[in-house]
């Protein structure tokens, strides 16, 4: 469904990635990990269009994506959750995800454009339920938590009916508790909606249990692909990024077992 064939972006010196190619099949759940600075969101930039690849293609349903807008591209079923629910901090959740149907319902992409909520509500209702939002419906963008409020990001992207869903740790500055519970909403949400996920994650005891597929990058080469256990016990990915302590306690669990 999404390939990318031998992708490259350089500024200056950097060389941010280097002939990336990565197959992303129809309905999979792939992680993309890798130390800090690898080329993991420079990746997302060059899917969604906002950083045009030096070289390579980006291919989505045999239509080449490079050179595409980040509209054409999220319009074409790409589509990316941003932290965006702050953007709306005067209306309810509700309202929210009813502007961000409404502006893929009429085309005009715009969330701030006047909408009639009544038009959209249904399918706002519907996301807000799939996501457990139910609740929050009339709760102001501004007064949610933290891990809600990047639910929320979740379900306005959700409004753009997406193909393929791309998360840019959606876990980042949760508590444990509140981490596992947003995983589990994605992992819920990956089976019951037929997507495509792929996500950036560094809690890698999250990556292992739910990715189907795991792609490491370091200093923007992509340095190995893989099953769970098979990145697990990769000794490149472990000098690179690891360390032993992955691999230790896989260890342990088999001999425990």
């Amino acid at each position: 469904m999404l390939s990318l064939q031998n992708i490259s972006k350089s500024f200056g010196g950097l060389k941010a990635t280097q002939d990336v190619s990565i197959e992303f099949g129809p309905g999979s759940l792939s992680a993309v990990i890798g130390p800090n600075g690898a080329g993991k969101t420079t990746l997302f930039n060059q899917i969604t269009g906002r950083l045009k690849p030096d070289t390579g293609r980006v291919m989505f349903e045999e239509r080449d994506l490079v050179g595409q807008s980040s509209l054409a591209i999220t319009r074409a079923g790409v589509v990316r959750a941003f932290q965006v629910a702050s953007l709306f901090p005067t209306l309810t959740v509700g309202e929210a995800l009813s502007a961000a149907v409404t502006s893929k319902q009429r085309g005009s992409w715009h969330l701030f454009s006047h909408f009639p909520v009544t038009s959209a509500k249904q399918r706002s209702d519907e996301i807000a339920d799939l996501l457990g939002m139910a609740d929050k419906r009339q709760v102001l963008c501004k007064e949610l938590s933290h891990g809600d409020q990047k639910l929320l990001d979740i379900g306005l992207a959700l409004a753009l009916e997406p193909k393929v869903l791309l998360l840019d740790e959606p876990t980042a500055g949760m508590g444990p508790d509140e981490r596992w519970r947003m995983i589990d909403k994605v992992h819920a949400l990956w089976k019951s909606q037929n997507l495509t996920i792929v996500f950036i994650e560094h809690d890698m005891d999250i990556v292992f249990k739910i990715a189907q597929t795991i792609h490491v990058l370091c200093y923007g080469a992509l340095l190995a692909s893989g099953t769970a256990e098979e990145i697990r016990r990769n000794q490149k990915v472990i000098d690179a990024y690891l360390g032993s302590d992955h691999h230790s306690v896989s260890d342990a669990k088999e001999v425990q077992a």
